[in-house]
């Protein structure tokens, strides 16, 4: 499969690196950005070519499947195009800003006869894998409730980095749409579908952005668990993001990327019911059990084909499975959209100052 890179900024080139790590099942054909410069600099580092529009890359015959990487307000106009081209498409996160964009990209994929993937990389974490297995085979017991925790700090010389930035027609948003998506996503993709978020958010420590850098939102989903989203660019200097999700037979925490507790009542907790069950940290032979082994100290980061892999490699190799399979990618438009529409959910709701049902921003 040959690639096309709509974008070159810091995704961009985490995008490119990605595909080239995967040759010879993957190449890089073409780098695009509207910056002449930006394009040619990204192009030169792979030895590939560079266009200035996404329209010079839409009329190769030589690319197969485009990324999307462009600033996030865009996202949906180059999938949109790229699936009415006949590519398949990767989007960066989030799918777009708005819900209705997303309703573009989902349309044009299903009468494009394309796959179209949103990126959301840590779902592939061996940990995010044991612990969306373990609710699904009910190991936790009945789901309760989960938090979705992102205490991170950016300074104001980020928001100052790129006129997008911090705005709500190319950022759509702050602390939650930029950063704290992936975070969100993975509570959803544990808890299942929200429907009734209540949340507050506000700007507290950051000059010249229209959006959010603190939120905190407390929801409610289909299955009756309950959820808890902090997500903040204002926590100074930044701590890791966590996910935790409980049961009524067993708990897990992720911090970071890492399974730092799990507890699984099992057959192990005969008295569990009573609180006297064992608490006993079991995520070392959970990921055991899963195939996982713990990562060495020192461990060298891994390559593929000889290149660097990078944080998006394993959700790209899916993607070419998929293909490969005829079966969707893990990650559908579908699915980008559920997370999106939680945090439109929880903007509205912080606007209104009131809860707000997720179906009624999706009809």
């Amino acid at each position: 499969m040959r690639f096309a890179v709509i974008g070159a900024g810091v995704i961009g080139r985490t995008h490119a690196q990605t595909i080239q790590s995967l040759q010879p099942r993957a190449e890089l054909a073409v780098v695009a950005d509207v910056v002449p410069e930006r394009a040619q600099e990204l192009a030169t580092k792979h030895g590939v070519d560079a266009a200035n529009s996404i329209e010079e890359v839409l009329g190769r015959s030589d690319v197969d499947v485009v990324t999307i990487a462009t600033p996030s307000g865009l996202h949906a106009d180059g999938a949109v195009a790229a699936l009415d081209a006949g590519k398949h498409v990767i989007i960066e996160k989030p799918l777009d800003i708005t819900l209705d964009a997303a309703k573009r990209v989902l349309e044009a994929e299903k009468r494009s006869d394309r796959t179209a993937m949103v990126v959301s990389q840590h779902r592939y974490d061996p940990a995010s894998q044991v612990v969306h297995q373990a609710v699904r085979q009910g190991k936790f017991g009945r789901i309760t409730s989960g938090n979705a925790i992102m205490s991170w700090w950016r300074s104001q010389g980020y928001y100052d980095s790129g006129d997008w930035r911090g705005t709500w027609e190319l950022d759509g948003g702050g602390a939650l749409m930029n950063q704290g998506i992936h975070t969100i996503d993975l509570m959803t993709w544990f808890l299942g579908d929200p429907v009734e978020v209540y949340a507050w958010a506000d700007c507290l420590a950051h000059e010249r952005i229209e959006v959010e850098d603190t939120a905190v939102a407390t929801v409610r989903f289909a299955s009756g668990a309950l959820g808890v989203v902090h997500g903040t660019t204002a926590a100074y200097p930044g701590l890791t993001t966590k996910v935790h999700v409980h049961g009524d037979q067993g708990s897990a925490v992720i911090d970071a990327t890492k399974l730092t507790y799990y507890h699984s009542a099992g057959d192990s907790d005969e008295d569990f019911a009573y609180g006297a069950g064992s608490s006993a940290n079991q995520a070392e032979s959970a990921l055991a059990a899963a195939g996982f082994a713990p990562a060495a100290k020192n461990e060298e980061e891994p390559t593929v084909a000889g290149l660097t892999a990078t944080s998006h490699t394993t959700q790209f190799r899916d993607f070419l499975d998929a293909l490969d399979d005829k079966r969707p990618p893990l990650v559908t438009v579908a699915e980008g959209t559920k997370t999106l529409a939680l945090i439109r959910g929880i903007y509205e709701s912080a606007r209104t100052k009131g809860p707000i049902r997720i179906e009624e921003l999706t009809r």
